[in-house]
């Protein structure tokens, strides 16, 4: 099974976006052997009628689309390092003698960034149909 994310059009930039996740059943092969990493695979359309078809080469397939029960979240991590004088932060005041230290401390802060919402699945089960061009017919 290969899972691939695509953004679903029409999301408005002000909330967070909305990725679909595309669900095809069987493999993706490439001619070169190749990992398809970061690579064009095919185009995906809608109908009118909102059915997604995606067109890979000389192949295209129908689908649907269905609503995950649980939705993901895209997350990215941030990793930060802050560097804080400790001065600023450890004083200890002993018997009536005050240390300070002033070394550097290096603390690593990490965040996680929620950067799109995946609600809706297109979900590609049936047999792609080869796409044949109309041959005029010999008389």
């Amino acid at each position: 099974m290969v899972q691939l994310v695509v953004k679903i059009p029409g999301d408005s930039p002000s909330t967070c976006p909305e990725w679909a996740l595309v669900e095809l059943q069987g493999d993706l092969q490439s001619r070169q052997e190749s990992s398809l990493h970061g690579k064009f695979i095919g185009d995906l359309h809608y109908t009118d009628k909102g059915v997604p078809v995606f067109i890979i080469g000389h192949h295209v397939l129908y689908g649907k689309v269905v609503d995950l029960d649980k939705p993901f979240g895209v997350l990215v991590k941030n990793d930060k390092k802050q560097v804080m004088n400790t001065s600023d932060v450890v004083a200890m005041d002993t018997s009536d003698v005050t240390m300070e230290t002033n070394h550097d401390l290096q603390t690593d802060k990490i965040d996680y960034i929620v950067t799109a919402i995946i609600t809706k699945k297109l979900l590609f089960k049936t047999r792609p149909k080869p796409i044949i061009a109309n041959v005029p017919k010999k008389l």
